[in-house]
């Protein structure tokens, strides 16, 4: 591709010495993009937009934070009342972390239906699987920070989880907390960690585009391009559709912001934390729900393993296993518009994720009622979930049989074109 020339004296000087401009042009307005991309692959660059904001709106809280057990809660009600615009702030903050897990959970499930993960993109989906751990790490510490009840305990119940480890877990929750309780050295690690973990998740980031841009984007047909008829350049095309995504995200989140700004705030979070008082539902944020029903649903122990550490190792599997997908799934056809019997099984998982999600916001008291086998409906769909990855996708890969598959882009997309006026 040609180097472009610039204009403006100034950026034509830097450019020849670094060619910072030539290298935007290139992957920003040049990139090759395949002509065919929906408005479901607009959630990556979405997340991005979301990660800066989040960036942004953290390091300016930080600013006025105070990460003391004394001073922690006090400083967070003066950011909400004497900083100005502290609550806007704070409240885009807040509700950034949900809409940041929707936006990255629909990318994910993308993902898994148009198969994006397959050959040649493994190193760009295990890059996208490390940015969600981050994520969550993240996530975690930053519900912490305000040092409300539910911070408090929610630090104690997850962070003690790390004791069922054999031989080392004491270690390791004494390393977390600092000490022998949860209290100010943990108030501080936290914080600290919740601080670094955004920069990190950048540049994983960055890695995850270095990849995108080696290979390009996948696209719904689940074919490469194959010259320049299948593609279209992203500047202006792409540009456009993703703005309009941004416009409608943003309609979503600062509804949120303006008028339902606690919508996925627990109530005893407004209650300073307070060692000597449980609340009665200690639950993590909807979007570790369904992570923290797989750890409750395990209740028996296998031989000399005891249930806690099988819950914890559940817990984080159903995250690592997504590492070992593209190996997984066995079917040489990458999209599910062309495996009938696929598509019913994602929706099938879709489900399954959605009732984990639901069992994960109900008390523990809740998963033994005689009326509602809460905690049977949980062991079932954590099963499902693990035998999804390590039973259907391979034996799909061997017994369906997809249907036929597009030579290239462009001939699909002449041929969705309806016929011209007049033609035969």
């Amino acid at each position: 591709m040609a180097t472009p020339t610039w204009n403006n004296p100034i950026v034509k000087w830097i450019d020849y010495r670094l060619p910072v401009f030539s290298f935007m042009h290139h992957e920003l307005v040049d990139y090759p993009t395949p002509r065919n991309l929906n408005y479901w692959w607009n959630f990556g660059s979405l997340a991005g937009i979301v990660l800066v904001i989040m960036i942004a709106t953290g390091i300016w809280l930080a600013m006025h934070y105070m990460p003391h057990v004394d001073y922690a809660f006090d400083s967070v009600e003066r950011i909400m009342r004497d900083v100005n615009y502290g609550w806007l702030l704070r409240y885009v903050h807040m509700n950034g972390g949900s809409m940041f897990f929707i936006v990255v959970y629909i990318h994910v499930f993308r993902g898994l239906y148009y198969g994006s993960y397959k050959n040649p993109r493994e190193i760009l989906w295990i890059m996208g699987v490390f940015i969600l751990l981050a994520m969550m790490a993240t996530a975690f510490m930053g519900y912490v920070l305000p040092w409300g009840q539910m911070s408090f305990w929610a630090a104690t119940v997850i962070t003690s989880l790390f004791s069922a480890v054999p031989l080392v877990g004491d270690a390791i929750v004494s390393w977390l907390w600092g000490g022998f309780a949860v209290d100010n050295p943990t108030l501080n690690r936290f914080f600290s960690l919740h601080y670094l973990l955004p920069f990190i998740i950048f540049a994983l980031v960055f890695v995850h585009l270095w990849a995108l841009h080696v290979h390009k984007s996948s696209n719904p047909l689940g074919i490469d391009m194959k010259g320049p008829q299948d593609s279209i350049p992203f500047h202006p095309y792409y540009t456009i559709k993703d703005t309009f995504g941004l416009g409608v995200l943003m309609v979503i989140w600062m509804f949120f912001v303006f008028f339902a700004p606690n919508f996925f705030l627990e109530p005893d979070n407004y209650i300073e934390a307070n060692p000597l008082v449980t609340p009665a539902h200690i639950v993590p944020e909807w979007y570790l729900m369904p992570f923290y029903a797989i750890l409750r649903a395990i209740t028996f122990d296998i031989w000399f393993i005891p249930a806690k550490l099988i819950g914890v190792v559940a817990m984080f599997a159903s995250i690592l296993i997504l590492l070992f997908l593209p190996w997984l799934d066995t079917s040489k056809v990458r999209s599910a518009k062309f495996r009938p019997i696929y598509k019913q099984f994602f929706w099938i998982f879709f489900v399954d994720c959605l009732i984990l999600g639901w069992i994960g916001a109900n008390p523990p008291d809740a998963l033994f009622m005689d009326t509602v086998p809460l905690l049977i409906i949980g062991q079932i769909g954590t099963a499902y979930y693990f035998l999804h990855f390590v039973l259907v996708f391979p034996l799909l890969g061997w017994l369906e049989r997809p249907r036929m598959v597009p030579e290239s882009i462009s001939a699909a997309v002449v041929a969705a074109e309806p016929p011209a006026p007049g033609s035969v």
